[in-house]
């Protein structure tokens, strides 16, 4: 408190300042310095070589693919070596033909019910490392182009704001 009653503070030091937020949501936070998801982080200046690919295919589904498929080839060597191949008719060939999509059918529908998850990889201090993975689109591209911002700008020497010009005239 000052001795003379005055109603003024004593100046105050500035604050640094915070580091810019380009990303914030639960678990993951991209700043100009650096990119956090979950309790792993990095430096951006320290990340290179961004690349994005897609994750692997659901367990489930290629597990399901690889047993439709060998049951209907077990069931087609079966009908051939029994020699019942020429008594079929020609509707029992048919269901064969549409037996046979089941594994392709499986395939899709797998992919489109448990997509594979999209992955940020990129180079840290020299080793491959799996940034993010999400199966969201939105999130992931959101997530992407923040960090590719923030690479951006500190590849650029950071976010200064643009010198200010006069504005344009014209001549008269």
């Amino acid at each position: 408190m000052q001795t003379d009653r005055s109603a003024t503070q004593p100046p105050r030091s500035p604050r640094p300042a915070a580091p810019r937020l380009l990303y914030a949501r639960p678990g993951i936070v991209v700043t100009a310095e650096s990119f956090t998801v979950g309790r792993n982080s990095w430096p951006v200046a320290e990340i290179t070589r961004l690349r994005t690919d897609r994750g692997p295919h659901d367990r489930l589904a290629i597990r399901a693919v690889a047993v439709s498929a060998a049951m209907i080839a077990a069931v087609g060597l079966l009908i051939g070596f029994t020699g019942g191949l020429h008594r079929l008719t020609a509707g029992a060939y048919l269901m064969l033909g549409a037996v046979g999509l089941v594994p392709l059918l499986l395939v899709l529908i797998g992919d489109r019910v448990r997509p594979p998850a999209h992955e940020l990889w990129g180079r840290v201090r020299g080793t491959e490392v799996l940034l993010f993975s999400s199966d969201d689109e939105r999130q992931f591209g959101q997530v992407a182009r923040a960090l590719a911002r923030a690479r951006e700008a500190a590849r650029l020497g950071g976010w200064a704001d643009p010198p200010a010009a006069e504005p344009w005239r014209p001549a008269r």
